[in-house]
């Protein structure tokens, strides 16, 4: 318990500080951290080596076992993913969550609403009442509190109720309050079929925030092309349209950097924010060691916020390094890339 605290503290101070990296404290910590998960995580300590490069336990794993580093009696909340992709659902354990809302409050703040203290929330995405096991609806069930002037949940039942979504931005405009609206990418398609010609300009300074994929409950659309449909409807400008990433392993979430980037007169390319306290490295899908320059790889997250599962995580998605930040490219076609079907045996136990 004593080192664990010790290593929460060193975790809450990067995240203090959004803008502003240290990236040899980080490389350490997570080392520390690795080293610390893989005495009382059995399946992470099969994989585990000493040095700077910790292994990373794939995704798959987390359909099939419980990871954590503390007893399944001491479990504060589980998290899982929705599921559609497979049979078993990733689980995401935690003893409590004070590192999770310590990091999504920070980066959200930095990344979304770095310009005002409280604004008009509107999400197109389950409460968390309604969704008790989505990561994303605990999240945003949060932001209401800690950025919310006002906010209106229009995802009921399992579904978009289209007319509160206009009739509440219709309001919004009467009222000369700029909106935030945060929800899923699916959702916003969804709004896109519902509201047919209707346009609502939103007032300047309203942003969005879209993320997940469609996970076959929509139809799919490209991101620019959805982007651009989003900001014809609601006025907003294309840099203010901000995709977030996250996964249910995770206990960090990523945000692209262009509404920060247009505040502060920056022009650069599109891409994810790394937060200081997570390293974020495409990897040769065989070898699982970072790729060169900017080539393709699949990406893996060190997230320290992750004391209470496993910090180092390997995805099955490809990523490329765009600058200071990355740029995800989708799943990894076909079977899980080589490198993690190996580790997802070695931690298993398979032979």
């Amino acid at each position: 318990m004593r080192v664990r605290r010790q290593l929460e503290r060193r975790v809450r101070a990067l995240i203090a500080d959004p803008g502003t990296r240290k990236d040899a404290v980080r490389d350490l910590l997570i080392g520390e951290i690795a080293a610390w998960q893989s005495a009382r995580i059995p399946e992470y300590g099969r994989l585990h080596r000493d040095g700077a490069w910790p292994p990373a336990l794939p995704t798959d794993v987390f359909r099939v076992r419980r990871i954590a580093s503390h007893p399944l009696k001491e479990d504060a909340r589980v998290f899982r993913s929705s599921g559609t992709t497979s049979s078993n659902r990733s689980a995401h354990v935690f003893k409590d969550l004070g590192l999770y809302d310590a990091a999504a409050r920070a980066a959200a703040k930095y990344m979304l609403f770095p310009d005002v203290e409280r604004m008009r929330l509107v999400f197109l995405a389950p409460h968390e009442e309604e969704a008790p096991h989505s990561s994303l609806s605990y999240m945003l069930t949060r932001f209401a509190q800690w950025f919310g002037s006002e906010h209106t949940w229009v995802w009921h039942d399992g579904g978009l109720d289209i007319e509160r979504l206009e009739t509440t931005l219709v309001q919004a405009v009467a009222d000369g309050q700029a909106v935030a609206l945060l929800g899923t990418s699916f959702a916003f398609v969804h709004a896109e079929d519902g509201l047919g010609d209707s346009s609502i300009p939103l007032p300047v300074g309203s942003r969005i925030m879209q993320t997940g994929g469609y996970k076959g409950r929509s139809r799919e659309v490209r991101p620019a092309e959805l982007r651009r449909a989003m900001s014809r409807r609601y006025g907003v400008p294309e840099p203010w349209i901000v995709a977030e990433y996250g996964m249910t392993e995770l206990s960090s979430q990523m945000y692209e950097t262009t509404l920060r980037d247009d505040l502060t007169g920056i022009s650069s390319p599109r891409r994810l924010w790394i937060p200081p306290w997570v390293r974020a490295t495409p990897v040769d899908p065989d070898t699982l060691q970072p790729v060169q320059g900017d080539a393709c790889g699949v990406l893996r997250i060190d997230d320290c916020a992750s004391l209470d599962s496993v910090c180092c995580i390997q995805s099955a998605d490809l990523a490329t390094r765009v600058e200071d930040g990355i740029v995800v490219e989708g799943r990894a076609p076909g079977a899980a890339p080589r490198g993690c079907s190996l580790a997802a045996d070695e931690a298993l136990g398979v032979s």
